[in-house]
């Protein structure tokens, strides 16, 4: 998706004729194709599935020609495909939210797991109530991820022990990580529901800790909103996305992404 687009229910028709006409396109055919690719083995395209899919009750022309264009994004990669093996580590965890800039105001949460260089668990979803700072949309959405690393964990564990460890989990922002670990700011935290302290909980039994990423390395923010093209790059490449070729693994994007990718 392009950065600098915004899609809303503004884009869909009023009129009559604009509503028959764009009834007769496989809008909704083509949002749950996406969806299966997005779920799969694409997490790249989450984002932009994830916002067109907003619109499928009344679609409008610049919504199906967004999808287009992921359609397009997909023939420039479709030799891509998560790789393993290309690094060597353990489970290597994400979280990250976008500013609430959509329409519903309510911020998106997305986090993304990682093993020996490939995503092996990734979500993004529309958080279910409208915070009042980017640390407590951050806050929540690091909640979440946490209750995926102990499912994770305990599922992994049976088959390789030695992951039985504590778990680090990468988030982008400071005051996230100053709240999940103490109580300076409980006057302004107040009025969060009990339950989301539940990785303060986590962090005080040393089951994970919660540790700061820098925002440009950070993968999970292919998940939560749409990026300039050099950056969809990189986080592709993070989270395993490469080209085999006869065996051997290519680290780069050819140059059918380049011309496909658009901005994102």
């Amino acid at each position: 998706m392009v950065p600098s687009a915004f899609y809303s229910k503004r884009d869909s028709p009023s009129s009559p004729s604009d509503i028959a006409r764009m009834r007769k396109v496989p809008y909704c055919k083509a949002i749950g194709s996406l969806i299966y690719m997005a779920v799969a083995t694409c997490p790249d395209i989450a984002f932009a599935v994830s916002t067109l899919s907003q619109f499928l009750e009344n679609p409008g022309e610049a919504h199906w020609q967004a999808v287009k264009q992921v359609f397009c994004y997909l023939a420039g990669t479709c030799r891509h495909a998560l790789i393993y093996g290309a690094e060597q580590h353990d489970l290597l965890r994400y979280t990250d939210t976008d500013g609430a800039l959509q329409e519903h105001r309510c911020a998106i949460s997305g986090y993304m797991f990682l093993i020996d260089g490939g995503a092996v668990s990734w979500m993004l979803c529309k958080q279910e109530l409208v915070t009042l700072s980017t640390a407590e949309a951050e806050y929540i959405a690091a909640m979440h991820a946490t209750k995926e690393c102990i499912w994770l964990r305990c599922l992994i564990g049976k088959l390789f022990p030695l992951l039985l460890t504590r778990m680090t989990l990468h988030c982008d922002n400071q005051a996230t990580l100053t709240l999940a670990v103490d109580d300076n700011y409980h006057a302004r935290m107040k009025h969060i529901d009990i339950r989301y302290h539940f990785i303060r909980q986590c962090i005080m039994w040393k089951v994970i800790d919660l540790v700061y990423c820098p925002t440009n390395d950070m993968t999970a923010d292919i998940l939560t909103k749409a990026l300039l093209q050099w950056k969809v790059i990189c986080h592709g490449l993070g989270l395993g996305l490469h080209q085999p070729s006869r065996g051997v693994l290519e680290s780069g994007y050819d140059e059918g992404r380049a011309q496909a990718g658009g901005g994102g």
